[in-house]
């Protein structure tokens, strides 16, 4: 596993050990971030079921300017507080080990928007439509904004969440990415 773009390009990350967590395909992480905008300057991204915290590592890594990990795994924090530590990102950077919906519902109070939101969610768990309902609810995502889910092609995912609209997926093997947006933005 390592850093497709930016300034840390190349660079490897640690990866997990077993299969609680399972990080985003270097293949797949490519495709994503060549569908993105290339450039993530000053750009706030929430990292959701944040697992090795590759999905932000890459965006701090092409400009953004600041990441907030959330997974609910010690052993994810850990391995994502190492990652950020070896590619000098722990500035930019916060961890939250709480449970997605904790966070969210914390972040919905605080009034908090993001312009990229990355859920990575367990395959096959029924967790993607949970997880944007919360997003949508919450009104956490950025004017303009982004919300991407990382599912497999076989859970069927909402076309709509709220005023959380799919403008596109895409399919790599197994893997789904399902891109989405506000409704009174332009497609």
């Amino acid at each position: 596993m390592r850093i497709i773009g930016g300034i840390a390009r190349g660079r490897r990350l640690k990866a997990p050990k077993g299969s609680t967590i399972r990080p985003t395909a270097d293949r797949v992480r490519e495709a994503l971030f060549n569908i993105l905008p290339r450039d993530l300057s000053g750009q706030r991204v929430l990292d959701l079921f944040a697992g090795s915290g590759s999905l932000s590592l890459e965006a701090l890594s092409r400009g953004a300017a600041s990441a907030l990990l959330v997974d609910e795994s010690e052993e994810a924090a850990g391995l994502m507080r190492r990652n950020l530590e070896a590619l000098g990102f722990t500035g930019q950077a916060r961890i939250w080990s709480k449970p997605v919906g904790k966070a969210l519902s914390r972040l919905a109070a605080e009034g908090t928007r993001y312009d990229a939101i990355f859920l990575d969610p367990p395959y096959d768990h029924g967790w993607v439509n949970k997880a944007l309902a919360m997003v949508a609810r919450g009104r956490v995502l950025q004017a303009g904004g982004i919300a991407v889910a990382e599912h497999s092609v076989r859970e069927r995912v909402e076309e709509r969440h709220g005023e959380l609209v799919r403008r596109d997926r895409r399919r790599y093997g197994d893997t789904m990415l399902s891109f989405f947006g506000l409704d009174n933005q332009c497609s």
